[in-house]
């Protein structure tokens, strides 16, 4: 039987047949389905699928007509920080605009969280200004809500990382409570700003990356914006495919936060006013192609059927089938766009 050229999560070129390639997309859509308690793919959608995946030519792309938005995170550190282009952020938005025709795009900074940020929000409000005036697409602002900041030495928290190996439940606790209070008012201080500078709206990157904590405080100042800013956006992309119960009692309008899949975080980020949900599931670096990105569709399809609001996958490094890779392959990335527009029918990338 012939061999496949295909990928493995960690980049890496692997030859499947097709056989191998079929048992992969079938044990990548039960894992996500028993995981979430969701609908495994339907036998057509595992077949198209494959189609995908199995396709000769290097790069795959999407019928006409079938085209979708794309949003940024990190956008002006991928030119000039990530691939060594001697560029300002100012001139990276603007080659973004003009040279790649990006839908939208964010301006950020290096230290690339809402703590830090705050003692330099004033010169940042500047650089929004000035981006503004230059340019005529969507221009966000973003950071992490990074709530690891908070804890000490440098930050006024005790480490709960810390407090939980040594059994200090109730202390650990009682660290992200206060931790959350302090990142909502960091976060609410540096997005206000940023909004009054003209930013169109504001992304929450890698919301719940230090755990339930981190989302509550990510979800509580969305919650205070959108009362104050009504007609402003609100992108959150999460940090994976499940809620890390590093607290584990932490709740949203009476709803534990802990635990939840992507489809269940998108209702919650509905609740708290967020305008364009980013879905993250992991990739598993030594599994292929093929049963990442079956997880992926299976958990995407759910949860953009039961959202209200744009579900934008999130397809970089490590995360949406994408190989754990600095630079990812391109016939890995068009086949995982393909297969989450196609088959999954997000909204955006």
């Amino acid at each position: 039987m012939s061999e496949i050229l295909t990928r493995y999560g960690d980049n890496f070129v692997a030859e499947m047949t097709e056989a191998e390639i079929r048992a992969d997309i079938e044990a990548g859509t039960q894992d996500a389905a028993e995981r979430a308690q969701i609908p495994a793919m339907t036998q057509d959608e595992m077949d198209y699928l494959y189609e995908i995946i199995a396709s000769p030519q290097k790069i795959v792309s999407v019928e006409p007509g079938k085209e979708i938005v794309l949003s940024y995170d990190a956008g002006t550190l991928k030119l000039s920080i990530r691939n060594g282009i001697p560029m300002d952020r100012l001139q990276a938005i603007i080659t973004q605009e003009r040279a790649l025709a990006s839908d939208s795009f964010e301006l950020c900074h290096v230290d690339y969280s809402y703590k830090p940020l705050k003692a330099i929000a004033a010169e940042e409000r500047q650089a929004m200004e000035q981006a503004q005036l230059l340019t005529t697409l969507p221009l966000l602002y973003g950071a992490m809500p990074n709530m690891g900041l908070y804890t000490k030495p440098d930050g006024p928290c005790d480490n709960w990382a810390e407090l939980l190996p040594a059994g200090k439940i109730t202390e650990a606790r009682e660290a992200q409570e206060e931790a959350i209070e302090h990142a909502i008012s960091d976060i609410v201080y540096v997005a206000s700003g940023m909004i009054e500078s003209g930013a169109d709206g504001i992304n929450f990157d890698t919301v719940g990356a230090s755990g339930d904590a981190d989302v509550k405080a990510s979800l509580e100042a969305v919650r205070i914006l959108r009362e104050k800013y009504p007609t402003t956006g609100f992108e959150v992309g999460m940090a994976g495919e499940f809620n890390i119960g590093m607290h584990g009692e932490l709740k949203f309008d009476d709803e534990i936060i802990a635990g939840l899949y992507p489809h269940q975080q998108v209702k919650m980020a509905e609740r708290a006013g967020v305008s364009i949900f980013g879905m993250a599931v992991n990739t598993n670096s030594s599994k292929s192609l093929a049963w990442n990105l079956a997880r992926v569709v299976t958990f995407a399809k759910e949860t953009v059927k039961v959202a209200k609001i744009p579900v934008h996958a999130n397809v970089g490094m490590g995360v949406g089938a994408i190989p754990l890779s600095l630079i990812p392959s391109a016939d890995a990335v068009s086949r995982v766009d393909k297969a989450l527009v196609e088959i999954a029918g997000v909204d955006g990338l």
